[in-house]
């Protein structure tokens, strides 16, 4: 058995403040705060987390400032066992934090994140043998140097690469380089449109295939996801749920799908589970609380099917 995690994360970690209102406001309007909530978030730390959750040894890269937003960090992931032995504090640093309205009428949120300016990491021989030792990276390409040195690691160790496509750099060109690098490319419903220029989502999927990745997913909300298989384009809907947040739901589909993918689930079942976690994560508040263990998860499929329909 490999001493190593099997996953590890590289991008965005901090913390977030979730409030949910009564209504949501004007432009220069106000409305009543019904329910605070605060809890660990970031792309790709949860989807780490998720994967962790559901049975993947996972570990994180980083830095955080010594602040108290970095100590609930780090509490947040240890909470769900995922290593943070190789996030870097930095004395005098500023932790990254999210502020989010949750939208109770349709389980939508909006977010106000306040990032860091933390310097790159450095990447050690602690660091390059941790990447090189794992069974996949997982990044989201929030700052681009970080993300591009550890696909780089990566790759010349023959570590998959996943890449959450959500974070997107005002250079495409950078995004262009990061999608091709990937093995498992799982988009959400912008990216694929700004990254590949073209305006049919389908095509823009299938289009991007051809780039470089294994697996292409782009994921739609409520409307399910869209997956190129054998040279088309499936929609896979939406599992039903009463949803009260969609926070996260897109971190946590990535995370699931690497822990289904390494458990040796075929690419169709991988979607459905991955599809099934994301849609429970939704039933309850914040990126993390809802997300289900893996004999949960599998307990919620039985008996509930989803069938794919080609669209291309």
């Amino acid at each position: 058995m490999s001493d190593f995690p099997q996953i590890v994360g590289v991008g965005h970690n901090c913390f977030d403040y979730l409030c949910t209102v009564e209504a949501y406001p004007p432009e220069d309007g106000s409305t009543h705060i019904t329910a605070i909530a605060e809890q660990g978030g970031g792309a790709a730390a949860t989807a780490v987390v998720a994967s962790s959750r559901l049975g993947c040894p996972s570990a994180f890269i980083g830095k955080l400032g010594d602040d108290d937003t970095g100590r609930k960090i780090i509490d947040s992931l240890q909470k769900d066992n995922v290593d943070t032995s190789y996030i870097d504090i930095v004395p005098g640093g500023r932790s990254s934090v999210s502020y989010l309205m949750v939208n109770p009428a349709n389980a939508s949120r909006t977010k106000f994140p306040y990032p860091d300016k933390l310097a790159p990491i450095e990447w050690d021989e602690r660091l390059v043998k941790l990447v090189g030792g794992a069974h996949a990276l997982h990044i989201d390409g929030t700052k681009y140097d970080n993300a591009l040195s550890a696909v780089r690691i990566a790759k010349e160790a023959g570590v998959t690469v996943s890449l959450d496509g959500c974070s997107m750099q005002r250079d495409n060109e950078k995004n262009k380089v990061l999608a091709s690098l990937a093995d498992i490319l799982i988009m959400n419903a912008r990216y694929p449109f700004i990254v590949s220029g073209i305006a049919d989502y389908a095509r823009a999927l299938l289009e991007m295939s051809h780039w470089g990745p294994k697996i292409v997913i782009g994921t739609q909300g409520a409307s399910g996801c869209m997956a190129v298989i054998g040279g088309g384009v499936f929609r896979f809907p939406a599992y039903d749920v009463a949803a009260v947040d969609t926070t996260g739901a897109g971190d946590v589909f990535h995370g699931a799908f690497l822990a289904g993918y390494f458990k040796g689930m075929d690419l169709e079942t991988n979607i459905k589970f991955a599809s099934a976690v994301s849609a429970l994560k939704c039933t309850k508040v914040g990126g993390r609380d809802g997300i289900p263990s893996y004999a949960d998860a599998l307990s919620f499929m039985n008996g509930r099917t989803i069938e794919k329909i080609r669209v291309l």
